[in-house]
């Protein structure tokens, strides 16, 4: 069922080494330009900071940068970006911004301290599960509603929509590996009094996984 993994909206997390500040903030981005506008966000939002080092990858995995904005080479940005594709969640960003605390960390103090801020903002984000699905809408009259209601959250569906005139029109959302069965079983249910319209086929944020990977 799963097509990837990915972070809805956006997290944030700081850690600390040798007063040296790192506040790694995560993104939910599907294009290079999207990651990009969200790196000068953060240029942005930190002006003051020594350093504001990011990874992303994009496109579905299919691209991916790292930069380590003046940190010595190899000891920022490839860490970020080691943290997003070890996890296997992808169309995200994150932005590490240092403050240095006056303390020079050594570049195995500098891996440490880029990779632990990203896991932990990685930890902090809601993951979902990127899957195909099909939107349906299906009209019912009101003495059916609480038994397709039933079917619909039996097979996990999602409802997008309820629309109450004369009958009720549900608009709701099966992930593909369901649909065939809930349209063998909504057909049996009402002995095909009631049927399901596809409106269309996209693909969504439907199974939320536990907070951290």
């Amino acid at each position: 069922m799963g097509e990837y993994l990915t972070a809805v909206g956006e997290s944030v997390a700081e850690y600390s080494e040798k007063h040296s500040r790192f506040i790694a903030t995560l993104r939910h981005c599907e294009t290079e330009q999207e990651a990009n506008s969200f790196i000068e966000e953060m240029r942005s939002k930190y002006w003051d900071a020594r350093h504001n080092c990011f990874a992303y990858s994009v496109c579905k995995g299919a691209r991916s940068r790292f930069s380590d904005d003046g940190e010595p080479h190899g000891t920022a940005g490839k860490p970020i970006l080691d943290v997003i594709t070890g996890s296997g969640v992808t169309d995200i960003a994150i932005v590490v911004t240092r403050y240095f605390g006056g303390i020079l960390l050594g570049t195995g103090g500098l891996v440490r301290a880029y990779s632990k801020s990203s896991k932990e903002a990685l930890q902090n984000a809601e993951i979902a599960e990127m899957v195909s699905a099909t939107v349906y809408e299906t009209k019912c009259h009101y003495t059916d509603h609480a038994r397709l209601l039933k079917l619909i959250e039996s097979y996990n569906g999602i409802i997008k929509d309820t629309e109450f005139t004369d009958n009720i029109t549900l608009t709701y959302v099966l992930t593909d590996d369901v649909t065939e069965d809930f349209l063998l079983k909504l057909s049996e249910t009402f002995s095909a009094k009631i049927t399901a319209k596809e409106i269309c086929k996209q693909i969504l944020p439907f199974v939320k996984k536990n907070k951290g990977i």
